[in-house]
Formats: C-alpha cells, structure tokens, sequence
C-alpha cells in the first residue's frame, strides 16, 4: 500500500506565493510519477505539474514559469509544488498523485485558495 500525505495550502493574495508538499509512504517503486492535480469549482480535475522519478517534469501551460515541482533531495519520496505569482484563476483543490505501472494513488487534497 501506498499513502500520501499533503500540507501546506491556504488563502494568499495575488501575486503571493505558497509551497505545497506530497510525502509518499509504503511499497514505493523508484521508477514513479508524482504529480499534482487541480480542481476547480464546476471543473474537472486539471493536470498542473508531474515529475517522474526526479528526471523529467513538466508542466500545465498555464502553471508553465511559475509552477515548480521538484523532489526532496534526501527523502526522494517528498514532492514539493512551489507556486509562484499566484492568481485568482489557480484558486482549487489540489491533489497530489503517485503512479507507477497500474498503481495509482491520491492523496487528501489540500485547498488553495487566491485572492484578488
């Protein structure tokens, strides 16, 4: 089994910043993809940023620049998303993700909310 555990949402201003972590625990496989997920009110669920196994990321073409997820250098198993220049449209519920062959796990979710 596989558990994440995510912290570090909350309500910032415009043009504020926010750091949000992933720690995954349990039957980890080295060769997997963490990511973090965004979802909106009345939307669906948003792919925002993925790194796969600390090698290769990428990024939703509207976080591109401002987001960066990156792993813990001494515990690999942490993922952190560093949020930058925030606006009010990334306002939602993030989720983090661990994938890795068919395993797929979410974790709680933590609010993120931007004011104007």
């Amino acid at each position: 089994q596989v558990q994440l555990v995510e912290s570090g949402g909350g309500l910032v201003q415009a043009g504020g910043s926010l750091r949000l972590s992933c720690a995954a625990s349990g039957n980890i496989f080295s060769a997997n993809t963490m990511g973090w997920f965004r979802q909106a009110p009345g939307n669906e669920r948003e792919l925002i940023a993925t790194d796969f196994a600390g090698l290769e990321t990428d990024y939703a073409d509207s976080v591109r620049g401002r987001f960066t997820i990156s792993r813990d250098h001494v515990r690999p198993t942490t993922v952190y998303l560093q949020m930058l220049d925030l606006k009010p449209e990334d306002t939602g519920f993030y989720v983090c993700n661990y994938k890795a062959g068919t395993k797929s796990v979410w974790g709680q979710g933590t609010q993120v909310t931007v004011s104007s």
